[in-house]
């Protein structure tokens, strides 16, 4: 089987401008990949280039070498040389992120900011609410938070608009940055339940969690992202 995502030999560094300039290697010849209906989860402590690595697929950032291929219906696109209009095709239909942090358009109410993904990709927009109130419903996040803008929610509620948002579409390919680190057992047994969910129905999925109990119960494969840091 083809893989749906693959990256060969991804190198990335960043230049510290405000310290002269200096040079700071994070990860060198990254290699794996995923397939479809398999979570791997990447390993490793802070530092090791983890969320980097997510970023780089997402295309967020550049990488300074290798391929990042991607799987998009019958043709492969290598995100470390893709167009900007290519990645944000690949955003619209291809590939889901939920970061750590939530970033949505002040004011915007909940429902819209989780429907927006779905009702970007075609689905009109009351299809799209409706699947959204599904989502947060089982979520557990309460029903007249909904209309109301998230950037005033707690933590771990926010945390949870920003799953939902990026579980509402059905992508082929998920990227997971800690989606459990700020929720309550109930919570976190849900999102593990998602996870099940899409791997069943063909995803590929790439995640970062730091709880051993969520990596056992969601990981196919565990990669140890030390053997291509570049960090002390």
């Amino acid at each position: 089987m083809q893989a749906a995502l693959e990256l060969t030999g991804v190198a990335k560094g960043f230049t510290m401008h405000l310290q002269g300039g200096v040079r700071l290697s994070v990860v060198s010849n990254v290699t794996f990949s995923v397939r479809a209906g398999e979570c791997v989860v990447l390993g490793g402590p802070s530092g090791a280039g983890k969320s980097s690595i997510l970023k780089m697929v997402f295309g967020s950032y550049r990488c300074d070498h290798g391929q990042i291929l991607v799987r998009r219906r019958a043709e492969s696109i290598d995100i470390a040389t893709a167009r900007a209009r290519q990645i944000l095709a690949l955003r619209k239909d291809t590939v889901g992120y939920v970061s750590q942090f939530l970033r949505a358009v002040p004011r915007v109410p909940t429902i819209d900011v989780v429907a927006e993904p779905l009702a970007g990709s075609g689905t009109s927009r009351d299809a799209a609410r409706r699947k959204a109130t599904e989502l947060l419903r089982r979520l557990n996040l309460p029903g007249p938070l909904w209309g109301l803008p998230p950037a005033t929610f707690s933590g771990g509620e926010q945390q949870r608009v920003n799953i939902a948002r990026g579980f509402l579409p059905n992508f082929p390919i998920l990227l997971l940055d800690e989606p459990t680190a700020s929720l309550d057992a109930a919570n976190c047994e849900v999102v593990m339940e998602l996870i099940a969910e899409r791997k069943r129905c063909g995803a590929a999925i790439v995640a970062i969690v730091h709880d051993h109990n969520v990596r056992d119960r969601i990981a196919d494969t565990v990669i140890d992202m030390t053997r291509f840091a570049e960090i002390a």
